[in-house]
Formats: structure tokens, C-alpha cells, sequence
């Protein structure tokens, strides 16, 4: 890490026992919203100190399994010398003071304007020009006047490892300095390590120097040498036990771990919820009397567009609302419809083929080779569901008139809007719980649950738990959104190298639309009016190829489609590494090309990517990719601006292969990984190997069609996600860097869908140029 600049100075005390650090990374004017207990101190609204030495950090991040509440805890044990079975976890207040700048720029397409006095969209150009890094002037003012918190795109590591380090390195030079004066050396002879302070041969448990320590103001923080990390293979002969095993497992082991479905309240009944077909319609008609013959019912709260049942158990609200039979209809007076797959499929098809398309990203210009391309593909890929293990739920208690509010979501504060929303008060009067999620994949950056909850909560006056069923899940969800691309590539004359390069992608502005729900409050059919017709290059994020092609370009047709879209974790880069790699393959093939080589042929300015893909051919012993062989290659670089500068994340998967009547197998995905700095080794090869696998899923299956707004599929045992038996055996090695750590937890994700369709060419001749693999026909080419 580059040394942070002494602008990370000493402000005084905040409320009583809360010292803050005043950061030059994020302008703060907040007052640290961590309250100390009796005998305790908080230090920058981030650590918790007791007086018996102990130590909780708070996390401004929801813990979704990607084990962000270790991190956040090692990061501080290892900065300030603690013993870490004496380091704990809590949730972070609510409060602009845990904005993240680093989300607010990485999301900037989705909050600021496009365009300039109706200017379109003119290029990278003005996008760095407006958004640029976290410590930009823009962004900076967008995350102090209106902060970003959201938990989303593995932003959490590079806007809170330096607080968190500036935090523990304050607190390790108070307690240096009150040994140091007791032993009456020079501070510089001290140190801790292993909850003490260290000074020659004598040793002060913190405990023994918290109120020496504590009774002023905290020093400059000076940061240690070494930041928290671990060694890429761990060290040979020691035990298999991680240095800094997770704080969450042992509960999620004994199931004491409690998620948004495991609150109870005294007083507290359940609600279950049936939405209208996916697109306008209106609750049009219920048989409320049938409810009250199914036991246990409580009420029934109908909405214009939902319709919940209240009982002593969920179950039996789930009952009621089955009995009640409710009944939508499209309402024209608002320009109602229903989702159609066949429609939006003609919609992608027209954009595609005859809409207007704005160029998002460019090197050169490539249109004049392409005027008689050598080689053109075409790609689709459906929309994916995001079918978390833990369905939306959440739990409200109205009372005086305020609400409080129990939640697992990406965006607790947008949620806490929500709430207010429904509950027709100010935000001021709801207070926010945040827990754990069982999963999200994205799918909790929505927030609608929130406004239902508090809608039924007020009109009942007690406690409500109201969840999702799965069904509802599927139904009522923000899938990702499909697309269609046509790309295009020009040879030199001897066909060894491209040299022109056009990809043309037809889909509706999704993180525009995903961004107006978000941070503008809007419901799905005025968010897409917003984005209609809009580029949107953070939908396409990743779409401009890294390989060295000297003329090259990725062009954005707007395609509108009835059916509302989300993020999916992988972002745009999930979707493009797909139509990219997949197409680079085809390239390799016209040329003759052994595949591995043609791509490190075009990658001399990326040394990082050229070492994963050298890394996995040596893990997979690849041997060539040719005819037969089951192999296949992908590559893909993800990049974040942080408060220092580009982080970068590499990968590279062979994926071994084959279709087994009319199935496909996949035996092994062999992974070599760069991700700079790794903080702690297990939570990367999890997130990795998680996000392989979650790859795999959506390659194989995760998807749905829609008819009458009703999705075909709404159960996870229909959606063709691979079975523990499915799973290939998964190899994985990172590379040794000391660059700043990239967060994985998306990167293993979007490269393993083309390793496998290229493996699939490779084993049978047949390209797949669609996903799922198997949703439509292929394409069958020569050897």
C-alpha cells in the first residue's frame, strides 16, 4: 500500500469516549455514530475498546459470505498487535460517516448524467472528466451530501482497509505512548504484539494502559510497514489451520447465526405476500372471506399492486393468500402490460439489427476495416435469476410513530427511505437494523420488501415478519438483463492477426435503470422510462477488449423490454468476458491458432493476465486445446478505482469439458489468479472457488422465459442449476504480488461460462454462442 499522506490528523472527542480521526480520504463532517458504553472507548466510530481489553470493530458492510466481517476484523488485529480470540464484529451504525466514495465512483453511470444539454454520451473521455477516481471532487461531494451505502462490486476492501488501519494504528500509538512513558523509554523501542504492549522485556496487557492511553486525544496514526496479509500457499510444515479463521462460521455451523427470517419479536406475527404477473398490473380482485376460514389468520392487507395475508405462522398466511385466489389485471389507464420473453426477444432483435447504437468505448476506430469483416458471431444471453438461499425477508415494529426495521440488504439506508415511504413518516423516524443476508448475488440491492413491511406493520400497530416465498422470489425479482451482441473482427491479409475489432451489444440500460430505483427512489416502470433509449457503459462494464487490437470498439443499442432488470453479482463484466473470450476463441480457430498463445500473442501491455493464463495452462496441463481435447481457455481483467490509484483483478480458467448425451459435463476448472495482495487466504480461494461455481450455474441453467408476466420456472429445482454431484473439481492458485489487494469475490465468476463453452468446441466441433448452453440451438463448425 502507498503510504497514506499526514492529512489523517487528530480532530479531538466526539460523543463521550468516541475519539475521531478526521480522514482525508472521505470529507467528513459526521459526528462518529458508534456510542461507547460505560467503561468503554470508540475510536473513529470504527473500534469498540473495553476496558478489559477487548475489541470489536465495527463493519459498515453487510456480510453476505463474503466473509467481509473477517477482513475487516483482521485488518485491525494485525494493525494494532491483537490477540484475535480476543477480536469480535458488530454492524455499523447507519450514518453518512461510513460513506463509500470508492462505490460512489465505481457506480457514478448510474447517478450522474449522461449527457450534457442533450448532448449524448461522447466517450470515456467525459466519464473520467465527471467521475474519475473516489478522491475526485465530484464524487467526493456525492458521498458527503448524499453518501453511498451500499455494500456491492468488492468495493468494501479499498474504502475501509485504510479507515480501518488509520483507526488501529491511533489506538496502537496511544497505548505505545502510555508504556513508553511508564517503562520511560522512547516510544520508538515499543511495539505490541499479541494484545500487549512490548518494550524490551517487560509487557502491558492493553487492558493495564487504556486510561493512560485514552485520557486525551489519540496521536497521528503512523501505519506499520507490513498490512494485514497472507502468504498465497500458506507456510510449509505448519498447521493446516488459517492464521485468521472466520469470525461467522462457528455460528453458521451451530445455527445460531441470525439472518433477517430469524428474528422474533414479542408479539410478532408473519405475512406472506402474492405480487401481480411481472410488468403494470393492479390487484384487481380477492376472496377475503377465504382467508378467514384457513386458521390462524390474523388480516389481510391489500395494496393496488400486492395483496398480503397475516398469521400467527407464515405458513398459514401462505394458505390464506392461496384461498384468497387474488386476481390482477393490466390497467391501460397506466400504460399497463406484462412481460413477454417472445417480445423482449423481438425488441433485442430489432435494436440489434436496425436501432440506433452510441459508441460507449473505443480505441481507434475500426469501422472503415469492418466495412467487409472477415469474421462475425453472433451472441445472446438470457436474462439470470438470482435465486439466493435465503428468500427476501424482513421484520417491522411501528410504535409511536416511528418504525423500526429489521433487514439483510445491499442498501440499508435506501431500504430505511422505503420503510418511510410506506410507513408515511420521515426517514428520521425509522431506525435500521442491519443482519446477515443468506446470500444475495445482488438481489438484495432491492428494497420493495422494506415498503411492504411497513405498510402492513402501521395498519396492524405490532411486530410483522413478512417473507418472500420462493415463487415470489422468482416472480417479483430483478433478473439480469438478457442481451444480444454482434461482434465483428478484420484480419491482416495472411489471417495471423486481428487488427479490427466491433462489438455491437443490443439490451436495455440496466445499471441506469438498477441506479434510479436505487438512488432515486423511482418504481420499475418509471426507472425504465428513465433509461430508455441511454447508453449505459457500466451495463457493459468490461466490453472493450484488453488485447492489443489497434482499432477497436464496443457500440451500445438501447433495446426497450417490458421486463425490469437488476445487477447480478459479476456485473457487466459477467456478460461480456462471455461474448468476448468466446469470440477471441473463434478468431484463434479462423486463424489456425493454438489458443493460448494467440491470446498472450495480443497481450504484451499486460503482463498480470499473461502470467494467470501462463499460471493455468500449467495447473490444467493444457495441452493445446485442439480437437477432442475437452480443453478450454478464458482470460478476463476486472479493474477499481481506489483511493490510490487502479486495482486490477486477473484471472485465467481452463475448463475441461464434454457433452454426455445431451448433457454437458464439466470435469475440472483450473484457476490461476492474480488479486494482488491477498488479505486472507481461505476467504480468497472461497470467493473464488464460489464464484466459479455460481459461473458454472448460470452457464448451465439460472434462467427463465416469461409469459402473461408469469415466469416458467419459480422453483430452484427447476432452474437447471448443477447438483453437488455436477460440481467439477476446482484447482486454484494465486499469484505472489504486493499490489493493492483486489476483492475476488466477482472475478471467478465471469470467466468460467466461456471457458466452458470453448471447451465444449473443443470437445465436439459445436459452438455455443448462447446461455444458458443449452437454451437454444448451436452452431456447428469445421475442425
Amino acid at each position: 500500500m502507498k503510504p497514506l499522506t499526514r492529512r489523517a490528523l487528530v480532530i479531538g472527542s466526539g460523543a463521550a469516549g468516541a475519539l475521531v480521526i478526521g480522514l482525508a480520504l472521505v470529507p467528513r463532517h459526521y459526528r462518529a455514530p458508534l456510542v461507547a458504553g460505560k467503561d468503554e472507548h470508540v475510536i473513529d466510530g470504527l473500534i469498540r475498546l473495553g476496558r478489559d481489553g477487548s475489541i470489536s470493530v465495527a463493519v459498515p458492510a453487510t456480510e453476505m459470505g463474503q466473509g467481509v466481517t473477517t477482513l475487516a476484523a483482521q485488518i485491525v488485529a494485525v494493525e494494532l498487535g491483537a490477540d484475535w480470540r480476543r477480536v469480535g464484529v458488530e454492524p455499523a451504525p447507519l450514518s453518512p460517516f461510513y460513506a463509500d466514495p470508492v462505490i460512489a465512483s465505481a457506480w457514478s453511470e448510474m447517478w450522474l448524467p449522461r449527457a450534457i444539454a442533450g448532448m449524448p454520451f461522447v466517450g470515456d473521455a467525459l466519464s473520467e472528466a465527471l467521475a474519475g477516481a473516489p478522491g475526485d471532487a465530484l464524487v467526493r461531494y456525492r458521498a458527503d451530501t448524499a453518501p453511498v451505502l451500499i455494500t456491492g462490486s468488492g468495493t468494501t476492501l479499498a474504502a475501509f482497509e485504510p479507515r480501518l488501519r488509520l483507526a488501529a494504528a491511533a489506538l496502537r500509538g496511544a497505548l505505545i505512548a502510555a508504556a513508553a512513558r511508564e517503562a520511560g523509554v522512547a516510544a520508538g523501542a515499543c511495539d505490541t504484539r499479541d494484545h500487549h504492549v512490548v518494550c524490551g522485556k517487560t509487557r502491558w496487557p492493553f487492558a493495564q494502559l487504556i486510561d493512560a492511553a485514552l485520557g486525551g486525544a489519540l496521536p497521528a496514526p503512523v501505519l506499520r510497514a507490513a498490512p494485514a496479509r497472507e502468504s498465497v500457499d500458506g507456510v510449509p510444515g505448519k498447521s493446516a489451520a488459517p492464521d485468521f479463521p472466520r469470525l461467522d462460521l462457528p455460528a453458521k455451523v451451530d445455527g445460531s447465526l441470525v439472518f433477517a427470517a430469524d428474528i422474533r419479536l414479542p408479539g410478532m406475527v408473519h405475512a406472506a405476500i402474492a405480487h401481480g404477473p411481472q410488468g403494470l398490473c393492479r390487484l384487481a380482485s380477492h376472496d377475503e372471506a377465504a382467508a378467514g376460514r384457513v386458521p390462524g389468520v390474523i388480516a389481510v392487507v391489500a395494496h393496488r399492486r400486492w395483496l398480503a395475508a397475516v398469521a400467527d405462522t407464515w405458513y398459514a398466511a401462505d394458505r390464506a393468500l392461496t384461498a384468497m385466489d387474488p386476481r390482477f389485471r393490466i390497467d391501460p389507464g397506466e400504460g399497463g402490460h406484462v412481460v413477454e420473453t417472445s417480445a423482449g426477444e423481438a425488441a433485442l432483435e430489432t435494436a440489434l439489427l436496425h436501432g440506433a447504437a452510441i459508441r460507449i468505448a473505443a480505441q481507434g476506430n475500426p469501422d472503415p476495416l469492418l466495412a467487409h469483416p472477415t469474421l462475425t458471431a453472433r451472441y445472446d444471453i438470457e436474462p439470470a435469476l438470482h435465486a439466493p438461499l435465503e428468500p427476501a425477508s424482513a421484520t417491522a415494529r411501528w410504535s409511536n410513530d416511528r418504525l423500526e426495521l429489521w433487514i439483510a440488504s445491499q442498501a440499508p439506508d435506501v431500504a430505511a427511505h422505503a420503510a418511510a415511504r410506506g410507513a408515511g413518516i420521515l426517514r428520521a423516524a425509522v431506525t435500521v437494523y442491519p443482519l446477515a443476508a443468506g446470500g444475495s448475488f445482488d438481489a438484495r440491492l432491492d428494497s420493495r420488501i422494506a415498503e411492504e413491511v411497513a405498510v402492513i406493520a402501521r395498519k396492524l400497530g405490532r411486530p410483522v415478519q413478512l417473507t418472500w416465498s420462493r415463487w415470489q422470489e422468482t416472480l417479483a425479482g430483478y433478473p439480469r438483463a438478457p442481451l444480444a451482441a454482434q461482434v465483428s473482427a478484420a484480419f491482416d491479409p495472411a489471417r495471423a492477426h486481428v487488427i479490427g475489432w466491433r462489438a455491437r451489444y443490443a439490451m436495455p440500460a440496466s445499471a441506469i435503470e438498477a441506479g434510479a430505483r436505487l438512488f432515486g427512489g423511482m418504481d420499475a416502470p418509471a426507472a425504465q422510462d428513465h433509461a430508455a433509449s441511454r447508453a449505459d457503459p457500466l451495463a457493459l462494464a468490461g466490453a472493450l477488449p484488453v488485447y492489443a487490437i489497434p482499432e477497436r470498439a464496443v457500440d451500445h443499442a438501447p433495446a426497450p423490454i417490458s421486463l425490469p432488470s437488476g445487477r447480478m453479482r459479476g456485473g457487466g463484466d459477467a456478460m461480456t468476458a462471455f461474448v468476448t473470450e468466446s469470440f477471441i476463441d473463434e478468431c484463434a480457430h479462423l486463424a489456425g491458432a493454438e489458443p493460448l498463445s494467440f491470446r498472450i500473442g495480443m497481450l504484451g501491455g499486460e503482463p498480470r493476465l499473461v502470467a494467470a493464463l501462463q499460471g493455468a495452462a500449467q495447473l490444467a496441463m493444457w495441452g493445446g486445446g485442439g480437437g477432442g481435447s475437452g480443453q478450454g481457455i478464458a482470460c478476463h481483467r476486472m479493474m477499481l478505482a481506489g483511493p490510490e490509484g487502479l486495482r486490477l483483478g486477473t484471472i485465467a480458467v481452463i475448463a475441461t469439458a464434454r457433452l454426455d448425451a445431451g448433457a454437458i459435463r464439466i470435469e475440472s476448472l483450473a484457476a490461476f489468479c492474480d488479486i494482488g495482495r491477498i488479505v486472507n487466504r481461505d476467504i480468497a480461494r472461497q470467493q473464488i472457488e464460489g464464484g466459479l461455481l455460481f459461473g458454472t450455474a448460470l452457464a448451465l441453467g439460472g434462467s427463465t422465459r416469461w409469459s402473461a408476466g408469469l415466469p416458467a420456472v419459480g422453483r430452484i429445482g427447476g432452474m437447471g442449476l448443477p447438483l453437488l454431484a455436477d460440481c467439477p473439481k476446482v484447482t486454484l492458485a494465486f499469484a505472489t504480488s504486493d499490489a493493492e489487494p483486489f476483492d475476488p469475490g466477482e472475478l471467478g465468476m465471469v470467466v468460467a461460462a466461456p471457458a466452458i463453452a470453448n471447451a465444449l468446441f473443443s470437445a465436439s466441433g459445436t459452438r455455443f454462442r448462447r446461455l444458458p448452453l443449452l437454451s437454444a440451438p448451436t452452431t456447428r463448425e469445421g475442425p
